[in-house]
């Protein structure tokens, strides 16, 4: 309803307004609103011809293709419109459509008014001039809100049916021509992907692994091959990957101990049998972008891979449950909220996982959860129940919702006690109602996760976890307070931790081996747990391996000595948050940043070429 309600307001703004003043608006008031009907018309039929035009091309609805249109050859464009998209008959419909919804416009105003009553004294009449004007724009915002006057409760992707949501042609017809262009306009085009071949090749070639020959007509990811050594631990039953939403490291770091955000987590890092990386890059900075580069191997880099029917079809050879079934693991992806938002129902089983479970639906409706999903406690209580009774090898990849803003959770449901907590903190902390809320949510979603994680354990003791973040968080913003006297480091904005349990390893078994990257994940695993001379592809080797001298994301690159940022090209220490913090300056070597924009090149290359590097006929 978003452009539906603009109309009324442009209908308001142009025309009733102004002809409390002006007479010609009084006079041709009629005409004026018709011809902004049929000019919003207009618009609604190019946009749903183009719709279909650039469905019968890529088969999908409008996505970050048509960005590219603006390096098109023009006269080839209309070469193509006319003769092979029938362009005559497209606008020949103009004629038929624009009366149709011209005289649609004059029937609904012939529809009966109500005058406003007119009043002797001139202030009452003011009063009740601005009250209709105020109920007017009550109404736009009940329109713009699909029928509600609250934003939270607008009408959006979750109350489609799942029957739709399921349906990969339907989940992409559902949603509004202009939406989805709203939606590529927010999203400019990555650099790389605006690249030629020619330059892609370049780039890509900077990561290929020493003595490799790429030719272009290959799969460049089939040249990440690896070979397991053996394993390190005894073939578990069971596999989790646990992905908790916004779980910082520096909550975990000394100087915010006062804070007990994350205690829970540090009791688990204290045990005998758990190994904890503290210097370890999201694969981005935002949630879906993480999600998605763990489950398909390769850095999303922000390109929204899940929303890309391609994605929906084929997988890629470095996918984490289809190399996982290789090695005879079900695979099931468990979600805390509705998998359907960000089509990972369909991104998840084309990228290798024989079950996609959303909460919202083995939780039951009446489960109680935010704007984003089910409250972890019950989402994760459920899926243990569920998780017990199953008997095979399972790989299991599991990720909460509630650590997320806005903080809404009833503070009787997260437990605890703020005053408490926060009881060796300064006032400025302990007394600001925004942190106060956000610790509170963050320290009950880590109860909720150690809380899961004693359950499995219990169920099932030969288990491998593995537990990060998608992304680090900034929980009530601390910096320049009594705690943190001045602006974040990069470590602080950026890293999550790692921690991998099992009781076949011990404390140091990462051994010299100090960062890390989430697509370290993968093959960290399958060398942990695959036999000798199994083959796998991952861009990264496991950490029971030596490490490259840097580790580079879309965003950051980190070695043992610095973490460097993308966007502003600079580089910091590499050290545990203090209350000096540290410098930032120039990096003196240029090369981490240009080989992250290589990352983002090859994943490039796979979107473009798909049919050649995704595998097909994957379910």
């Amino acid at each position: 309803m978003d452009f539906n309600a603009y109309v009324f307001l442009a209908s308001m703004v142009l025309v009733s307004l102004p002809s409390l003043f002006v007479g010609f608006f009084q006079q041709y008031g009629l005409e004026l609103r018709i011809f902004l009907g049929c000019l919003y018309g207009v618009i609604l039929y190019t946009a749903f011809a183009g719709k279909m035009i650039f469905y019968h091309h890529f088969h999908d609805t409008f996505n970050y293709l048509v960005h590219m249109g603006r390096n098109a050859e023009k006269h080839n464009l209309m070469d193509v419109f006319f003769h092979q998209d029938h362009g005559g008959w497209i606008l020949l419909g103009y004629l038929l459509y624009i009366p149709f919804v011209g005289v649609g416009c004059w029937l609904f105003q012939q529809l009966p008014s109500f005058p406003a009553p007119h009043i002797a004294s001139p202030l009452a009449q003011y009063v009740l001039t601005a009250g209709l004007f105020l109920l007017a724009v009550l109404g736009f915002y009940w329109v713009r809100y699909g029928g509600t006057l609250n934003h939270r409760n607008k009408p959006e992707w979750d109350t489609i049916p799942s029957l739709v949501k399921e349906d990969a042609f339907l989940a992409r017809a559902c949603v509004d021509d202009l939406v989805a262009l709203k939606w590529v306009r927010r999203k400019p085009l990555a650099e790389e992907m605006q690249h030629s071949d020619e330059e892609l090749e370049q780039s890509i070639s900077s990561l290929l692994p020493a003595g490799s020959k790429w030719q272009p007509q290959d799969n460049p990811l089939q040249l990440f091959r690896r070979t397991a050594r053996g394993p390190v631990i005894r073939k578990p039953s069971q596999v989790f990957v646990i992905v908790g939403e916004s779980v910082p490291q520096w909550a975990l770091d000394p100087l915010y101990a006062d804070l007990h955000i994350l205690d829970a987590t540090k009791d688990w890092i204290a045990d005998p049998h758990t190994a904890y990386l503290k210097n370890f890059l999201p694969a981005g900075n935002i949630s879906r972008p993480s999600i998605v580069s763990l489950m398909s191997g390769i850095y999303d880099a922000q390109l929204e891979l899940n929303e890309m029917e391609s994605f929906w079809q084929g997988r890629t050879i470095t996918s984490f449950a289809g190399q996982m079934k290789k090695l005879g693991y079900r695979t099931i992806y468990w979600y805390g909220g509705n998998a359907s938002n960000g089509n990972f129902n369909h991104f998840g089983h084309a990228q290798g996982f024989d079950e996609v479970r959303s909460a919202t639906d083995f939780c039951g409706p009446d489960a109680p959860r935010t704007w984003v999903g089910i409250y972890d406690h019950v989402f994760l209580t459920e899926a243990a129940k569920q998780m017990e009774t199953i008997a095979e090898p399972t790989f299991h990849f599991v990720y909460t919702t509630s650590n997320h803003g806005p903080y809404k959770i009833p503070m009787d449901v997260l437990g605890g006690d703020p005053d408490e907590m926060l009881k060796d903190v300064g006032v400025d902390i302990r007394e600001n109602e925004e942190r106060r809320k956000a610790f509170s949510t963050a320290r009950y979603a880590d109860r909720a996760v150690q809380s899961f994680i004693r359950k499995i354990q219990t169920r099932f003791p030969d288990a491998l976890i593995l537990y990060t973040g998608d992304h680090s968080n900034l929980y009530g913003d601390l910096s320049n307070s009594s705690l943190v006297p001045r602006d974040y480091m990069y470590r602080e904005l950026y890293c999550t931790p790692l921690l991998v349990h099992h009781r076949d390893i011990a404390q140091g078994f990462f051994g010299e081996n100090t960062i890390g990257t989430h697509l370290n994940i993968m093959p960290t695993v399958l060398e942990m747990i695959a036999p000798q001379g199994f083959t796998y592809y991952s861009l990264y080797p496991s950490l029971t391996l030596p490490q490259p001298a840097g580790l580079v994301t879309p965003k950051q690159w980190i070695t043992p000595l610095e973490l460097g940022e993308v966007a502003s090209g600079l580089v910091e220490e590499v050290k545990e948050a203090d209350r000096e913090g540290t410098k930032k300056h120039e990096p003196d070597n240029k090369m981490w940043r240009q080989l992250s924009s290589d990352m983002t090149s090859l994943t490039a290359w796979v979107v473009r070429h798909a049919d050649k590097c995704l595998e097909h006929d994957v379910r």
